[in-house]
């Protein structure tokens, strides 16, 4: 990946300092996602919240579609615009494995069960992934305890930031995570949990696991 898709529209330095660590971790989530998911390049994923470039970014070559709530020019690649809280335009289980790489975090508490209902749907599996909300650091704003604060100061202290809408991020709780989409595994940085990722693969798949791009 390069570092230009990490925290690439991010205000300030604090992105910049960022992006190398962030890199380092999608990498080991994408390893993960194609191990634990047992995905190869036939597996069809649906990339939900995909925006400009999405998982088709590190993995041209595989049978990926974008999904966004806005038009994306520039996505390379299948791509429907579309609100995955509600009714998504694709048949029971059309794909082997709905993906959301930081996205329900971003939806409104009250959608979250429409939206892994739909998901659930439409896939077979699913890999679903959402910062940890007792890890210190806010990954959007990039800020200590960001996310911590009452609304009012919270919404001051994130100008400081790096981006990201003070009011649209709220982060989950393992357990409401888990109420969703089953049983979730930790994604580590050092001690700390920095985020939590529900995995199902598909009942039968039979997709040989490739290594991820470099």
């Amino acid at each position: 990946m390069t570092q230009s898709l990490v925290y690439g529209r991010a205000r300030g330095p604090l992105g910049r300092v960022a992006a190398p660590f962030a890199a380092r971790a999608r990498r080991r989530r994408l390893e993960q996602f194609l191990r634990l998911a047992d995905v190869g390049p036939q597996t069809r994923i649906l990339d939900v919240g995909c925006g400009g470039f999405g998982l088709r970014a590190l993995l041209p070559d595989f049978n990926i579609t974008g999904l966004d709530v806005i038009e994306r020019p520039e996505y390379q690649g299948p791509f429907v615009r579309a609100d995955a809280t509600r009714p998504l335009p694709f048949d029971d289980q059309e794909f082997d494995i709905g993906y959301a790489n930081s996205v329900i975090e971003h939806i409104a508490r009250e959608r979250r069960p429409a939206f892994a209902s739909e998901l659930r749907r439409v896939a077979r599996g699913w890999y679903v992934q959402t910062p940890a909300v007792g890890f210190p650091i806010e990954p959007h704003a990039l800020l200590p305890a960001a996310h911590w604060l009452p609304p009012g100061i919270r919404r001051r202290y994130w100008r400081l930031g790096a981006g990201g809408d003070p009011d649209e991020v709220r982060l989950l709780r393992r357990g409401e995570l888990e109420l969703l989409f089953g049983a979730a595994i930790p994604e580590r940085f050092g001690p700390l949990t920095k985020s939590w990722v529900c995995v199902k693969a598909p009942p039968d798949a039979r997709a040989r696991t490739v290594q991820a791009p470099r």
